[in-house]
């Protein structure tokens, strides 16, 4: 797993008949990177040990399929879109094939403007492939709880479609499906899943994910 670096291999050479060839930078020219830009469920709020969070378990999941990618996780515990928008510029500084897309949930928790979130999640969108135009990008649903209003609960719920489907992006209903609301599942907050918690957001994440890479 990489959080804002990228983590080096082991130097390995193979000798045959023919000229020596150095593995590692074979594997170099294949890898790609998967960029996950979220908030604290990116980052793992609340675990003991980060590397529980799903991003890490998605890392596990295409190591285990020797897949030519690594993962970068850049979550930020009580990120906005807003404050999404700001930071995108920094990462973008490395390179990025596949940018998965995990804000919003403060927006709405908050009762921030539904039409000011969906601008600032575009604007995202626009900056990552103004500079990267060939990379994937992956939007995950979020939902509000129902205390926030059927008219705004609706609302905010319909950005996240909108924006796969006007950027061409992959896209993940519901991020939290099978966890959220469950108190099992979730932390004392009742609002950040626990380790198991995590466990089903990868596979949520992984059920769109494999297709894209």
């Amino acid at each position: 797993m990489v959080c804002f670096l990228v983590a080096c291999g082991n130097n390995t050479t193979t000798k045959t008949d023919a000229p020596t060839v150095n593995v590692e930078n074979k594997i170099q020219e294949k890898t790609k990177t998967v960029l996950f830009f979220g908030d604290s469920l990116t980052a793992g709020y609340g675990l003991e040990d980060p590397e529980a969070a799903f991003p890490y378990l998605i890392e596990q999941k295409i190591d285990s399929l020797q897949l030519p990618y690594k993962v970068v996780s850049a979550g930020l515990s009580g990120e906005t879109s807003a404050g999404g928008k700001n930071r995108i510029d920094w990462l973008l500084k490395q390179q990025m094939d596949v940018f998965v897309l995990e804000l919003g949930a403060n927006d709405g928790l908050r009762g921030l403007d539904v039409q000011e979130t969906e601008r600032n999640l575009q604007s995202i969108i626009d900056q990552v492939q103004a500079k990267f135009p060939e990379a994937k990008i992956v939007v995950t649903g979020m939902m509000v709880p129902p205390s926030m209003g059927a008219k705004y609960a609706n609302g905010f719920k319909e950005i996240f479609p909108r924006l796969a489907k006007k950027n061409n992006a992959a896209f993940i209903p519901f991020l939290l499906e099978g966890v959220g609301g469950v108190p099992d599942l979730n932390q004392a907050d009742g609002i950040h899943p626990t380790v198991e918690g995590h466990k089903i957001l990868a596979e949520n994440v992984w059920s769109t994910l494999k297709d894209v890479l």
